[in-house]
This record gives C-alpha cells, structure tokens and sequence, in this order.
C-alpha cells in the first residue's frame, strides 16, 4: 500500500483554523514568495506548487496565504506514522506526507488489504479532520502509481491482471522515478509511453543509460522487487551529497563559491543531522557542453563543518581548469564515521560547535538559508553570520559571532 496525504500542508492549516475551510489557500514560507503548497479549492482555480505569489494571485484573485509552520506538519506526520504502525511494522516513510506498508502479514488479522485501507483513512479524517489517497497493488512501484490516480480522497487496487492494460498507453513521466531529465532521454529513444519501455531492448537501455537500463526496462512492465524497508533496518548512510543545476551558466570564480557555499552548507547540515562526519569531499562539475570532471581531497580529520567542508571544495575547485561556463556544481562528502555529540574541549572550537548548532536551529525552523556563512561576500561582511533579506527581524543584516 502507498499513502499519500492530500495537500498535506494547506490541509493541516484549513484544520487547524476553521475559517480557512472550503477557501482557496496557498501555504508559502516566511519571507518567501514561492507556493509550498495549495489547496484543492486552489488548485481548481490553476493555482500550483512552485508558482510564485502573484502568479498564484493571478490564476486565483481570491487566494488566501498562509505562512508554513513545519513544528505543525511534522508533528502531525508523526502522528500519521505511529498509526500505520498499527497495522504493519513494515512502514517505509517516502516523505513527510507518504509512506509504503507492506501489509501481506496483515491480512490474516484486519482482512482485505481494502478493509485496511477504509479504516485508516476513516481514522486519520476523524482524528486529524485530513483526507489521504491510497494505492493498493502487488509492488511499491504501482502502489505509488495506484495512490496518484484518484485525488482528493480516493482508494484505487491496482491487481496483476491489470498491470498490462493500465500501463500500456500510460506515459513514462507517470512512474514514480522517472523525472524529466530521463524522460527526455527517453522520448530521444522513441519511447512515450510505459508499453514502449517494457518492450525496448533491455541491451540497447543499458548501453545507453548503464546499469539502470534492465531497471527501467523492467519499471515499464510494472515489475519491482524492491522491498518496503523500515526506518530501523534501512543500510547506515554511505555519503551525504547535493548537487545543483543552476539557472544559468556561469564563469565568475565569486559566482561559483557562493554556490559552492551554499552546496557545502547542506551537505554539513544533513552530516549533523545524521550524526555522521567525512574525511573525504568530492567536487563535481559539470560545463556548459555537459561535460563533467570530479576531484575529491581526503582531510587527516572527519569533520560536519560546513566551513570546512567549504574549504576544501574550494581547494578542489582550484585544482580544476574552468575552460568553460559552468551549469551544475556538486558537493559530497564520504569516507564517513558516526559521532557522539559531544562539546569540543578548547573554548574556540566550541563557540564554533554552539553557533554552528544555533544556524541549524534557525534554518531548520524557517528553512532555506536565512542565516548562512559571510565568506564569499563583501570585505566588510566577512567573518559575519548573514541573514537572509528574505528575514530580517528588526532590520537586522549582520550578527557578529562573539
């Protein structure tokens, strides 16, 4: 089975103030002006994740903003997991608002995998006054595929003797693992539909993209092995990674460690999250001609700063010949051990850790970057935690760490 919460976020805010029910809302971030999410009385009128405010004002006059509260979201999220768990210790969190179970031992207990899925909507309405889709079919892949097809509120069973029908005109996009970028590979293939990818050579996908080629020949039949794996079996974290297509190309060095900053400050941040540091940082670039060079420099030290983590990908970067404009910069970090958390011994290193933990909290409450590194800013602002003018209480800009 595969759940997914419908317009999770503006649906938690409509619960939560009776006044917004039935009203078209947009939940947007503080300071920010991009739609997070919308509600179905918003989305009827053509207003859509990613739009940016006026835009959504645009498609609908009467839209409502709502500033996103995580702590609300979270919380409630938590609470939708804990009851999965109620049917099945097999729950594999996807997101915030999804989740697959494996209820094949259920059965025997709670009844039809039906029944099942009645029941828990019917508890999350009358608990948390929200509305979920859910998937029902032999593998997670269709399952996920399954949740999507009736929306708000819907319940579809996707059985193997549908499997062939359902897919055959479907097109690839629709699979849960197909994004655009392969779906545009794809479409060069002459493939549009999940029935030409089931039946595409499997030799031809391969040589063409690698090892995941008998993997997507194998998703355009509806096959998938791969199982639903909770949170307390899933494999220790090998690498923390991102990466970044940037909105255009660029050739300026000044231009690059910003990004290159902001790259290094969220590998930093999820190696905290996670409890893990790395010795070892990887640098991928890639040009405007789609050609892609990556170094890696391993430290003496593991480390989850991300200043330091920045220092040597800026290192790495110098090391590289930018013949070209750049369009896509990545920053990973291996090579990784798990720490005690645990306050540095020298008074320094500690007002280092205690900041560093202050910027986490700070962003982590209102997402983004709203308070980051001054490094590769202004001479008068280095050395200077910066906050975003997308927030700034009071005025202010620059806060001194003392």
């Amino acid at each position: 089975m595969h759940i997914d919460m419908n317009a999770f976020f503006a649906s938690v805010e409509q619960q939560a103030n009776p006044e917004l029910r039935g009203k078209p809302i947009a939940v947007i971030g503080r300071g920010r002006t991009v739609v997070t999410t919308a509600s179905y009385e918003a989305r009827a009128c053509g207003v859509k994740t990613g739009m940016n405010s006026w835009q959504a004002k645009q498609a609908c006059p009467q839209l409502l903003f709502v500033i996103g509260d995580n702590r609300k979201y979270t919380h409630t999220s938590t609470e939708i997991m804990k009851m999965l768990h109620d049917y099945t210790p097999l729950v594999e969190v996807f997101s915030i608002d999804e989740a697959w179970l494996d209820v094949t031992g259920s059965l025997a207990i709670f009844g039809p995998a039906e029944n099942i899925a009645y029941e828990l909507k019917a508890r999350i309405r009358h608990r948390f006054g929200i509305t979920c889709s859910i998937g029902i079919a032999p593998n997670k892949l269709l399952a996920k595929l399954a949740s999507e097809m009736k929306k708000p509120d819907g319940l579809t069973l996707i059985g193997p003797a549908d499997v062939p029908g359902i897919l055959e005109q479907l097109p690839v996009s629709e699979l849960c693992g197909i994004g655009r970028k392969m779906e545009r590979q794809l479409l060069l293939l002459g493939i549009q539909t999940c029935g030409e990818l089931g039946r595409y050579p499997v030799e031809r996908l391969t040589r063409r993209f690698g090892i995941i080629g008998e993997r997507l020949q194998q998703m355009g039949q509806g096959r998938d092995d791969s199982p639903v794996v909770p949170a307390e079996e899933q494999q220790e974290v090998k690498s923390v990674g991102h990466s970044m297509t940037l909105d255009r190309d660029i050739t300026s060095r000044k231009d690059i460690l910003k990004y290159l900053l902001q790259l290094s400050e969220m590998v930093g941040r999820r190696a905290r999250r996670y409890g893990v540091a790395g010795k070892t940082v990887h640098v991928t670039v890639r040009f405007a001609d789609f050609a892609t060079v990556g170094r890696q420099q391993t430290r003496r030290e593991h480390t989850s700063q991300s200043d330091a983590i920045f220092g040597e990908a800026v290192g790495i970067l110098d090391s590289l010949e930018l013949a070209q404009p750049v369009r896509l910069l990545g920053v990973r970090l291996t090579n990784l051990c798990y720490q005690r958390q645990q306050l540095p011994l020298f008074a320094a290193e500690r007002r280092k850790v205690l900041a560093t933990a202050a910027m986490d909290e700070v962003n982590e409450r209102y997402g983004g970057f709203m308070v980051t590194y001054g490094s590769v800013l202004d001479s008068e602002e280095k050395g200077s935690f910066v906050i975003s003018p997308a927030w700034r209480p009071d005025g202010i800009r620059n806060v001194e760490v003392q």
